[in-house]
Order: C-alpha cells, then structure tokens, then sequence
C-alpha cells in the first residue's frame, strides 16, 4: 500500500510533462514553419532583397546599399543582350541635357562600352572634331590616368571630359589600324546643340542637308531647311546621316514623315506587355514625298538614324549608300 501511495505524484505529473510537451511541440513547430515560410517566400521572391538586408546588417563593414543595388541591376543586365543597360535618373538627366541645350566640354557623342568610352562621333565644329578625334576612338586615359576598364560611369565621363571654356584636357586614345596610342590635348570650348550642320544646293536641282543629331530642335531646324531648299528648285535631295548618333524616337518619325506618303509604316516597337508596343506611321503630306532621295551612312549612324534610313529603304522610297551602320 506505502508503494502504491509513494508511486502515485510521479504518475499525476507525467500527463502534466506530456501535455506541457505537446503544447511547447506545437508553438515551436509554428514558430519554426512561419520561419521557414519566411524563408521559402524570400527565395522565391524577394531573394535580392534578402541577401541585401543581411549584407546590410551583418556585413563586417559598413557599405553603400545604393552603389550596391546599383551593381547588382548592371550585373544581371550583362546577363541580357548588348543593348540593354541601366541609366540612373541623374545620368538620364545629364544625357538629355546633351540633345535639349548648349553646354561646355570637348565635344563627343560617347558610348561605354566594355568598362572604355568609344567615340561614336565628335560634335560638327566642337574641339575634339578640331584637334582630329575620329569615330571609332577608344579612350584610354584622361590626363594621364588610366580612364578604360575602371568601372566608370556617365557622371564619371562628363565629369572629367566637361569644364569651362578655356581649360585643357589630355586624352591618350586607340584607333582602329594604328598600332600605337595617340595623344591629343584639347580647349574645352561651348558646345552648340544646333542639328542642321549644312543645308544647301550643290548641282542643278540637287539638295544636300547634313543632320548630327536628333535633338530637342531637329525636326524644326529640319524642315525649315527643306522647305527653303524647295522653294530654290530641289527636285532631288541627299540626307547625310554620317557620324549621327541617334536621340529622339519622336523626331526620327516626324523627319521621315516629310517623305512617306500617309499610313505608311515608320517603325513599330514590341514588348513583352502591351504599354510597351507602339506604332508609328506617316499621318500627314511630307514636304518632299515626290523626287530622288538618297540618304548617307556609316558606322557612326546609329539609333534614330537607323530608324529613317531603315523606314525609307523599307518602301523603296530612298537609295541608301554608305557603310554599315
């Protein structure tokens, strides 16, 4: 009876530590599962955002959350074709201001490209065009500091090659079939953004108008000299697009409406969501729809080049001649 008696509280409490088991079972298995959804919703989703909060957190050292999203944004866009890439807003800003006004600096439509800036062609009466710099330059250092294959930005470019009118800057540049470097030391000068390099008549009926850019004022500055040149008799004309870097979407179209006929197609764009295709086409009677049109090309015609030239020899409606773009 005394063991029975004595044997008897082990007994009540062990239903007692069962159930305070059970009860610390579940709120952990709960607390251990919410985790692991956590964790399953960030790897499926939000992985980035979570790698970057611990970096953030947990990192040793102190960094720069901006620069890293920044990096990070320009490392999966390598993963995509050629033409994509990333602009920062303030890197847009400074590359509109380029086409909507004057400005002070050398005088170069650049590209990065590979971590070294290509010159896709110097600015018609700018500096760099003066002293020889050509398209197709590579340059490799700025004032004898090595400037190719540094991670270099937009703002790096302009911040080094831009200044005030009188200053001097020293570019060590590659060209294609030359061996050695080449240096040139160029005054930064005021770089007008007019688009009209020259527009006059050179033979019998024979227009010639030179375009360098599509900007802010192409299309006006455009058609206010082939209405002149009409007006003294063109019957045929020649568009040189040499050394023309691109801009504006929206000029591109309007320049070749002035000679395509109505509902004729200009260039379209095709997303993987609808808000990102687009159609233009010819919508009213072009200044020069009838007469010879020949349009000139290089490797420096690029982008909204590209885009008339290809919309003209699409309809037969011009002979384009030169070299690949």
């Amino acid at each position: 009876m005394s063991d029975n008696i004595q044997n008897s509280p082990s007994k009540i409490r062990m239903p007692i530590w069962l159930a305070l088991t059970l009860v610390i079972g579940v709120f952990v298995g709960i607390y251990v599962g919410k985790k692991m959804g956590s964790a399953d919703r960030f790897s499926k989703n939000n992985l980035v955002e979570e790698a970057l909060q611990y970096i953030k957190n947990d990192y040793v050292d102190t960094v720069n959350v901006s620069d890293l999203q920044q990096q990070g944004i320009e490392a999966m866009l390598e993963k995509l074709d050629a033409h994509s890439s990333y602009i920062p807003p303030k890197d847009l800003q400074v590359a509109k201001a380029s086409l909507e006004a004057d400005f002070e600096g050398i005088g170069i439509e650049f590209q990065i490209f590979s971590d070294t800036v290509n010159v896709i062609t110097p600015i018609s009466g700018g500096p760099s065009e003066l002293v020889g710099l050509q398209s197709g330059d590579k340059i490799i250092n700025v004032d004898n500091m090595p400037f190719a294959g540094t991670k270099i930005t937009i703002n790096d470019v302009f911040g080094k090659l831009r200044g005030k009118k009188g200053t001097k800057v020293k570019l060590t540049i590659k060209r294609k079939g030359i061996k050695n470097l080449m240096s040139f030391t160029i005054i930064r000068d005021k770089i007008p953004t007019y688009s009209v390099d020259a527009a006059f008549i050179y033979a019998p009926a024979t227009g010639y108008i030179k375009l360098n850019r599509f900007g802010e004022n192409t299309f006006t500055e455009f058609k206010n000299a082939l209405v002149k040149l009409k007006e003294q008799g063109m019957k045929k004309l020649v568009l040189d697009l040499r050394d023309n870097p691109g801009g504006y979407l929206d000029h591109a179209a309007n320049i070749a409406d002035e000679f395509l006929s109505n509902d004729k197609l200009i260039v379209y764009t095709k997303g993987r969501k609808s808000q990102y295709s687009n159609t233009l086409k010819a919508e009213h009677e072009g200044v020069f729809e009838q007469g010879s049109l020949i349009v000139l090309v290089d490797e420096g015609s690029a982008s909204a080049s590209e885009i008339v030239s290809g919309a003209l020899q699409d309809h037969d409606r011009a002979l384009i001649v030169g070299r690949r773009t």
